[in-house]
């Protein structure tokens, strides 16, 4: 039986999927594991009532299991890898910087919205303050440069991927971040990662282009849509 899902739907377009990166990660694990599963598209300003129902805070993502709708995508990965542990997603910590595992960790270091989750990376809350920041000496940039030079320094030594050569849940939590780092800030800062660090753009080439990941991103335009209002605020 197929596992059923909500997710986000993208702004003005609510039969397309949107671009929460949460979302996005839950849906990449159901790829990466060959799960069968139905995708409901929820429009996140027009809430149905039987979503509110299922989800009372009304927020994204959620995953039937056993006829419970569970909320959060850390505990929604974490049920996923115990219920269908092939192919495991496990990320070994000897094989990911602190920095990198932090990606997996729930907290309040940064809420993204209303209807969405709250996420404890240092690399997506540096990538936040710096496309958010009104001003430029603020040291927002040099805070994200310092986080994307420490994640190449790891790939240099330890990648493709974060765990080496085998994708893990850790790769599924930040391909999605990197994915809005580079078309937010490409687009509200004209700002790109530096080319120097050739290990982070070798990585997020080899996710991005991945089968699973091109099947379940949300298109550019809806990405940019997505974070105006947070960056205009």
């Amino acid at each position: 039986m197929a596992l059923e899902i909500c997710v986000k739907a993208a702004a003005g377009a609510p039969d397309t999927l949107g671009d929460c990166p949460f979302c996005h990660r839950v849906l990449l694990t159901l790829e990466e594991k060959k799960i069968p599963h139905k995708t409901h598209l929820i429009n996140l300003s027009d809430k149905p009532q039987w979503f509110l129902e299922i989800s009372p805070e009304g927020k994204v993502p959620v995953v039937k299991f056993d006829d419970k709708w569970v909320p959060d995508s850390d505990v929604i990965v974490g049920i996923l890898e115990e219920k269908y542990p092939e192919p495991s997603l496990v990320t070994p910590p000897e094989l990911a910087p602190v920095e990198v595992l932090y990606e997996l960790l729930p907290t309040d270091y940064f809420v993204l919205g209303s209807n969405c989750e709250s996420s404890g990376s240092k690399i997506f809350g540096s990538f936040v303050k710096f496309v958010k920041s009104k001003d430029p000496n603020d040291g927002s940039e040099q805070a994200l440069l310092d986080e994307l030079k420490a994640l190449d320094e790891h790939l240099k030594g330890h990648g493709p991927f974060i765990a080496s050569e085998k994708i893990t849940a850790v790769d599924l939590s930040l391909g999605p971040k990197l994915y809005h780092l580079e078309i937010a800030l490409g687009h509200f800062k004209k700002w790109t990662v530096p080319e120097g660090l050739t290990n982070v753009h070798s990585y997020m080439k080899l996710i991005f282009s991945r089968e699973s990941f091109v099947k379940t991103k949300a298109e550019k335009q809806f990405v940019i849509a997505g974070w105006e209002p947070k960056v205009n605020a």
